[in-house]
């Protein structure tokens, strides 16, 4: 290939990443226009586990506003997020062989379950147990801001439904090659110790209890990862050996 080539094959790949970008931003604005409209019963929602907006104050005077738009913002990244996500995998595609297309595009929907089930994980079991903890903490009473609450909640709830993405996640890199269950079963200890430091950033607090309710379900998810890492290696063998003879 001549130099005059590879530049123009260059700025081929440059030019589709700068239109699926564009596609993604457009329909991440419209996402977030969209969101304006639900966004005051977001709010409401999400002070739910802390007894209501009754029990939140405000300091500020664009405090207020500051967390509707935030909220706006964060329902339409979860609005656009399919697509987004659509996107950038359709800019690797092309790079991909016919069956790992088909496992790329079918893991979009499974990427969206995933991280409503740590999403739901985080709102319905991880708040009503940490919230009581740190408001009540040394028997002092404590108000909490609109704005700290509200950045508590979603940076909480977006950070557990990441981590619940681990079992898709490996069962790809496993079809594709790059890890095999055997690896992880060797390095289970060392996963613990990970899953440990993990679980002490995303739990807001030391409290060995609620720390333990996030180690808890990703050590499960760890060894889930396992099992989805050998359903993936038996699958990529079938494929290797490609159909049996009649």
């Amino acid at each position: 290939m001549s130099p005059d080539e590879k530049q123009l094959t260059l700025i081929e790949h440059i030019e589709e990443l700068r239109r699926r970008l564009l596609v993604a931003l457009v329909v991440l604005a419209l996402a977030v226009v969209a969101s304006l409209f639900f966004s005051e019963t977001a709010v409401n929602f999400l002070a739910i586990p802390i007894g209501g907006l009754d029990k939140l104050q405000s300091i500020e005077i664009t405090e207020n506003i500051g967390v509707y738009m935030k909220v706006s913002l964060l329902g339409g990244v979860i609005l656009a997020f399919p697509v987004i996500v659509y996107e950038l995998l359709m800019f690797v595609l092309p790079g991909l062989k016919r069956d790992e297309k088909r496992l790329v595009v079918w893991s979009i929907p499974m990427i969206t379950i995933f991280f409503l089930g740590g999403v739901a994980f985080a709102y319905l079991v991880l708040l009503p147990t940490t919230l009581p903890f740190l408001t009540n903490f040394l028997g002092v009473e404590t108000n909490p801001r609109l704005s700290n609450y509200i950045n508590f909640v979603t940076n909480l709830i977006f950070w557990v439904g990441v981590s619940f993405e681990l079992p898709l996640f490996v069962y790809l890199l496993a079809r594709f090659g790059a890890v095999t269950p055997r690896i992880l079963l060797k390095y289970w200890r060392q996963a613990l110790v990970l899953i440990a430091v993990v679980a002490a950033v995303i739990t807001p607090t030391v409290d060995p209890v609620n720390m333990s309710l996030m180690m808890v379900p990703l050590i499960v998810l760890y060894f889930i990862s396992i099992l989805f890492a050998w359903l993936a290696r038996r699958g990529r063998k079938k494929q290797e050996q490609g159909p049996s003879p009649d």
